[in-house]
């Protein structure tokens, strides 16, 4: 019998609850031809203005390589500009196009209403309590945590 793990599988549960919620704006980044990542992009590149490649990875939680796919595929579909950065030209500075610009303000309401629907189904207090709960545990020392000692591998190949 394998040992049982009583912890119940916490980053399983968050990306359940990120797909339960993302559900509901899928449908509105699919109409205007947006992938998640590509909005993700536009978003903070909207709050945000230009930044560096790194930053938009830690903006938006996409990993480096997969980044400089979805920038080049941003940058051919003309939603993003790539420019050096005029006091270092090793440094390449993102930004919006006027398009992804008129994208954001098409989208940005639509979005807007279906948080507001979501709102009025679930309850403002929830919505509250979990944007506090998820700001505590980011702000938490997580990062501080030592991984357990890790035994010698076991030869568990059957053959």
């Amino acid at each position: 019998m394998a040992p049982s793990i009583t912890h119940r599988n916490l980053p399983q549960l968050l990306l359940k609850a990120r797909e339960a919620l993302l559900s509901h704006f899928r449908g509105i980044l699919t109409h205007f031809g947006l992938t998640e990542q590509q909005w993700r992009v536009l978003r903070s590149l909207n709050e945000h203005g230009e930044m560096e490649p790194n930053q938009l990875c830690q903006s938006c939680q996409i990993l480096s390589p997969s980044m400089a796919g979805v920038l080049a595929r941003m940058q051919s579909l003309g939603l993003i500009t790539r420019e050096r950065a005029a006091h270092d030209h090793r440094r390449i500075i993102i930004g919006l196009t006027p398009y992804s610009r008129s994208l954001c303000d098409q989208i940005a309401p639509l979005i807007e209403a279906q948080y507001q629907r979501i709102e009025d189904t679930i309850g403002r207090p929830l919505i509250d309590e979990t944007y506090r709960q998820i700001d505590r545990l980011l702000s938490a020392p997580l990062d501080q945590v030592p991984g357990v000692a890790l035994p010698p591998l076991k030869d568990v190949n059957p053959a």
